[in-house]
């Protein structure tokens, strides 16, 4: 876990690929433990230590992630995600030549861990809607820019797919190809929002893992820039 951002309201972190957003029945490692474990050891609090969840990545997924220090700022949030009004940017490597930009508006049904694109007047379908843009590509895989609308399980994933360019490693969602071996060529690498307290706008960006090196460095290099791009004063 990478710290990009922290104050008294928020905590602004980078999810490695491989790791749960919060705890499960598995047992293994989350990134909401580790956060918690941090703040803990950091400020030298006693007892439990708070921090709100207020967004998920799936566990083979890297990326930027926001959590809440208060439970004003959960709410706030929390509320924010809801009403879309958090930028989330994704970059993904997929299968095939694609080229071009275009949006993708879909619904979506999730059944049994699985989702799948159903028609409209499917019984519990919810819509699905992202925007998309080739950064680069060749013959065989594609460097694709996503901003997402809504927060779908799986939905960058799904829709890739249905467009017949499945993310690299997505097995589950028909990639013919492994990544590295146990996650997907999917990266969150920026996050941008009102701070629920400053109620300024910022944004977070962060590169890709080591395990994407060698593919469109350049054009990844492009789009990511390490660093905060503004902080409220």
């Amino acid at each position: 876990m990478t710290i990009l951002y922290q104050d008294n309201h928020l905590l602004v972190v980078v999810k490695p690929a491989g790791v749960l957003s919060q705890a499960d029945r598995t047992g293994d490692k989350d990134l909401l433990t580790q956060a918690k474990a941090y703040i803990k050891r950091e400020f030298d609090k006693p007892g439990n230590v708070y921090l709100g969840l207020v967004h998920r990545l799936d566990r083979p997924v890297s990326g930027v992630m926001v959590l809440a220090r208060t439970s004003k700022a959960a709410d706030r949030l929390s509320r924010a995600f809801r009403k879309r009004e958090v930028e989330k940017g994704y970059l993904a490597l997929v299968e095939g030549h694609l080229a071009g930009s275009g949006t993708c508006a879909n619904w979506l049904l999730k059944d049994k861990g699985h989702v799948r694109v159903v028609p409209k007047e499917t019984e519990k379908a919810r819509p699905a809607r992202l925007t998309w843009r080739s950064a680069a590509h060749s013959d065989q895989l594609s460097l694709v820019e996503v901003d997402l609308h809504t927060g779908r399980p799986h939905q960058v994933r799904v829709q890739l797919a249905h467009m017949g360019y499945p993310i690299l490693g997505d097995l589950r969602y028909h990639a013919q190809r492994e990544f590295d071996g146990r996650n997907l060529a999917l990266h969150a690498y920026k996050l941008a929002f009102e701070h629920p307290v400053q109620k300024e706008r910022v944004e977070f960006r962060c590169p890709p893992p080591s395990t994407w090196s060698g593919y469109f460095d350049r054009a990844v290099t492009a789009l990511v820039q390490p660093e905060l791009l503004s902080l409220p004063r």
